[in-house]
């Protein structure tokens, strides 16, 4: 019997109704925990799927990834979503699960402000948010939180100043907060953490101030660094009650007196690190007390007098005192240190023989005492437990020989002794020490020959053994170092031929054999050295034809065969090579000079050479009249063809200019807006906007150049700026026309063209250093004022070489502001793009994987911009592969030192200033933005840099100024 309508309606109603209370009992299921945790999933941005597994088909979050419950409770009691890639501002919801103690958000992208909020995460004792973009001030409120034990907020951007309510912390353990941009000073409230155990404030921008006598009240603390915080004055006496203190850390500071005796009351301390400041004085008695220190720096400040012996017999494992002015002896009971692996004591006055027993007793590692006045052998001991890597005594007085256990010391890998009284054979399996990449023998008196074992030395790169003694032929199996970038083996006594097998060497760049008895030809197939860029081989006795296939070599900027018995002509194909350097003189070739080099300017590079003809004053001038007549009959066809085109150009020219004008009287005159009191009328540029006057084209149209009649040029750039700009390394925009189907923007014309087509162009030779280096603070300049003096700040976007231009006398000017983004609000964090603007090997790490944008990224990309200045370089060239310049830069200066760097074209004389510029391009291009410094920052440091520009006379076989920080002076760069 069917059923009633009626009945089958309320049973289909009550079935529904029971779905839905299902469905609504499966959605109150989960925990409020859960709830909490998926709002904050909901405010995140997840690129790599880390939170997928949050979701509401659990009762309860704890299986969640980064979740960890409390078993009891089945609360929630800690998040870590370290390294999750995870983007937006702080998730205040996690502040609402009421068990939470530990939260670590480290490594990811969030930004904004630290909301005031935060003290409402009750309960937490550990709270790391490092390595992020926060921005803004620390939430004074912080310091509410009764548990907290644990504050990490290290490697983001947060500004202001630390907040005295910090000395209200109670039970609060570690405090780090470096690489900041934290100002204003220390506080002494700090002091007041009698809990604390680790105080890290290090790379943060305070104002200059003293170090605050309540840090002595920590009396808990084991680790303090405070490395590069402006501090200047003294250590204070109550640093003494640091008795648990076991590192100590006020490196790169500006503190000042001697060594306080209160530093030899810290018992406990393993560590001291005072490095980079201007402490001055002796080191005063009192190491003995000493007992558990293993490691001592203090290089780089003006200490005076001999080392204390008591230091020296301290279980030290590294002493750094290098860059002072220490006298005297390395005391003997330095040998006697068990735990002693690095000792570098280099750029003092000391004397006297290294300790005979040296390495004997430690497991030494480095040695670097280069820049005394060491005298005496060198210790057989340095390598018996066959641990030594390094070994640098470059700029002493040592003598004797290099004893024949250091051939078996096999985990050498950087050898430098140049500039010493060496003397007798270096040992055979010296040569081939497998792991050595760095073998400097130059400047002493070393005789006997290569040995053939030299093929061992499978990673050798550079090999300088030139101003010695040594003499027979070079062995061929040189020629199986396949990573050897630099050979330099000039004044010597090699004699017989260049091995045939050099030619093997494709990473060779540098080869010098001038100064020898070297004869025979140049091998055949030294096309293969790609990249070549020095080919020095002056006086010796080589002889038959220059090679043809050097003119082959795309590198090739330095080529000096002078001297030596050369004969044929010279190779049309030199013709191909941009040539810094060519030297061709004393020889015995003949016939004409090519072309490009038939100049006075090239005089000098073929004298010498009887036969050689050419346009050159003094060469081959008997037979230039017989030549006259055929060159005034071609001539005078040149100038009656020139005169023909000129006439034809002028009735075109006439023609297009009146068709032109035509085309533009629809342009309306009323939209243009000027931005700076004009000498020229609007229709002066409209007659001047014909093809005949464009100079480039860019991605928003054609660039014209503009003739006016006040006598000034008028130039424009490819896209929009911003008019309320003024300064003076910004280019200067006059006016701007926009009809809608017609923009016109006037800009003043820059005469020498942007500083990327004059520096990697053939004219990129004639921009010296101190050229490139106003450049570099003239863009510097520029940028800091987009940065720091407009209102709002002004983000480029696209800084790059192209883009700054250069006046008459090479000042530097920004343009090109197409892309520009103005910050809205100084507080704000990293804003997004909809895409990447930019230009390739500019663009820095995080704005290519975030689209996240800000100064930070204009820092960057000048750092790329520096680098291009000292290298030479662009920023992206096949010879890289799939590394940018700035990968490249830093392999080649880890591997090959400095000098595979710098350009090969800049006097080495300004070194030590290029090199100091080098450092500030290696902190601007830091994969973490936090580490970049501001642009005022880089203008300070730029002309502090300057301060160095005083050229070093050069000695006469002086490729290396010992001032630049290869090598045993290299840590500033390294440390970068």
């Amino acid at each position: 019997m069917a059923k009633p309508v009626t009945e089958i309606y309320i049973t289909a109603m009550l079935a529904l109704l029971f779905l839905l209370l299902s469905l609504s009992h499966l959605g109150l299921s989960l925990s409020q925990d859960g709830l909490f945790l998926q709002r904050v999933k909901l405010g995140l941005s997840d690129p790599n799927g880390v939170l997928s597994d949050w979701n509401d088909r659990d009762a309860t979050p704890c299986n969640w990834t980064g979740i960890t419950c409390d078993p009891a409770t089945g609360s929630v009691s800690s998040v870590d979503l370290s390294n999750a890639g995870l983007a937006g501002p702080f998730p205040s919801f996690l502040c609402r699960l009421s068990s939470l103690s530990s939260l670590s958000l480290k490594n990811n992208n969030l930004n904004s402000s630290l909301p005031l909020s935060i003290s409402n995460c009750k309960n937490l004792t550990t709270l790391n948010l490092s390595q992020n973009f926060f921005e803004g001030s620390i939430p004074y409120t912080i310091s509410d939180l009764p548990k907290l034990r644990f504050l990490i907020l290290d490697g983001n951007s947060f500004s202001g100043q630390i907040p005295v309510s910090f000395g209200l912390f109670r039970r609060l353990e570690t405090l780090n907060i470096a690489n900041n941009l934290l100002s204003g000073t220390i506080p002494a409230a700090i002091g007041n953490i009698t809990s604390l155990k680790s105080l890290e404030l290090a790379y943060n921008l305070f104002t200059p101030g003293q170090l605050a006598p309540e840090l002595g009240n920590l009396s808990s603390l084991d680790y303090m660094w405070l490395s590069s915080c402006s501090l200047v004055g003294s250590i204070p006496d109550s640093f003494g009650r640091l008795s648990r203190l076991t590192n100590l850390d006020l490196s790169n500071n500006m503190l000042t007196g001697s060594i306080p005796s209160v530093i030899f009351e810290l018992k406990s301390v393993v560590q001291i690190e005072l490095f980079n400041n201007s402490f001055s004085g002796e080191l005063s008695a009192g190491w003995s007390n000493l007992t558990s220190l293993r490691r001592f720096d203090a290089c780089c400040n003006s200490f005076v007098g001999p080392i204390p012996n008591e230091l020296c017999e301290l279980p030290l494992e590294s002493l750094n005192l290098y860059q002072n002015q220490l006298v005297g002896l390395l005391p003997e009971s330095i040998a006697k240190s068990p735990n002693l692996y690095e000792l570098k004591v280099f750029k003092n006055q000391l004397n006297g023989s290294l300790p005979s027993e040296l390495g004997k007793h430690s497991n030494l590692l480095t040695i670097d005492v280069s820049e005394n006045q060491f005298s005496g052998e060198i210790p057989a001991s340095l390598c018996e437990n066959g641990l030594l890597e390094q070994l640098l005594l470059i700029y002493n007085s040592f003598s004797g020989t290099i004893p024949d256990v250091l051939g078996k010391c096999r985990s050498l890998n950087r050898v430098r002794l140049r500039s010493n009284r060496f003397s007798g054979e270096v040992p055979a399996e010296f040569w081939g020490l497998p792991h050595v990449y760095l073998l400097e023998l130059a400047e002493n008196s070393f005789y006997g020959n290569i040995s053939y074992m030299i093929s061992g030395a499978s990673n050798l790169s550079k090999l300088d053994i030139s101003n010695n003694r040594f003499s027979g032929t070079i062995p061929k199996e040189i020629g199986s170092l396949g990573n050897l970038f630099e050979f330099s083996g000039n004044d010597n006594e090699f004699s017989g031929q260049i091995p045939a097998t050099i030619v093997n060497l494709s990473q060779l760049a540098t080869l010098r054999l001038r100064n020898n008895e070297l004869s025979g030809e140049i091998p055949m197939g030294i096309q293969s050295l790609r990249q070549l860029n020095e080919l020095s081989l002056a006086n010796n006795t080589l002889s038959g034809e220059i090679p043809d296939q050097i003119g082959s070599l795309p590198v090739l900027n330095y080529l000096d065969l002078s001297w030596n018995h050369f004969s044929g002509e010279i190779p049309l194909a030199l013709q191909n090579l941009k040539l810094n350097v060519l030297n061709l003189s004393y020889n015995q070739l003949s016939g004409e000079i090519p072309a490009l080099y038939a100049k006075d300017i090239y005089r000098d590079s073929f004298l010498g050479n009887p036969g050689l003809c050419g346009d050159i004053s003094g060469l081959c001038t008997e037979k230039t009249g017989v030549k006259n007549q055929g060159y005034l009959w071609i001539l005078r066809s040149i100038f009656i063809l020139a005169g023909l085109v000129f006439v034809v150009g002028i009735v075109w020219f006439v023609w297009k200019f009146w068709s032109y004008r035509k085309t533009k009287k629809g342009i309306s005159i009323v939209k243009w807006r000027s931005f700076h009191k004009l000498g020229f009328s609007e229709c002066e540029i409209l007659d001047c906007l014909n093809e005949l006057n464009i100079i480039g084209s860019g991605a928003s149209g054609k660039v014209y150049k503009v003739e006016l009649s006040n006598g000034k040029d008028e130039f424009e750039v490819e896209v929009e700026t911003l008019g309320k700009i003024r300064h003076k390394n910004i280019v200067r925009l006059w006016c701007c026309c926009n009809t809608g189907d017609c923009k016109l923007l006037v800009y003043e014309y820059m005469p020498n063209g942007s500083l990327g087509d004059l520096l990697h162009s053939s004219k990129g030779g004639s921009l010296d250093w101190p050229a490139r280096f106003r450049i570099a603070l003239d863009a510097a300049g520029g940028l800091s004022y987009l940065h720091h003096d407009c209102v709002p700040p002004i983000v480029h976007r696209d800084v790059k070489s192209n883009n700054i231009l250069l006046d008459a006398e090479l000042g530097a000017r920004i343009s090109d502001f197409g892309v520009a983004k103005i910050v809205k609000t100084v507080n704000k964090g990293a804003e997004s793009m909809s895409a990447i603007a930019g230009s390739c090997g500019y663009i820095a790490p995080e704005y290519a994987y975030t689209l996240r944008v800000n100064e930070k990224s204009d820092i960057y990309s000048f750092g790329v911009v520096i680098l291009e200045l000292v290298t030479g370089r662009r920023p992206i060239d096949p010879d890289f592969g799939e590394k940018d310049l700035v990968t490249w830069a830093c392999n080649n200066l880890e591997q090959k030192g400095i000098d595979h760097v710098i350009d090969p074209n800049l006097d080495s004389t300004f070194k030590e200033q290029i090199c100091r510029v080098l450092d500030i391009a290696f902190l601007c291009v830091s994969s973490l933005p936090i580490n970049r410094p501001s642009m005022r920052e880089v203008v300070k440091m730029l002309q502090e840099a300057g301060a160095y520009n005083k050229p070093r006379r050069a000695n006469k076989n002086d490729n290396l100024s010992p001032g630049c920080y290869e090598d045993s002076s290299d840590s500033l760069i390294k440390e970068v």
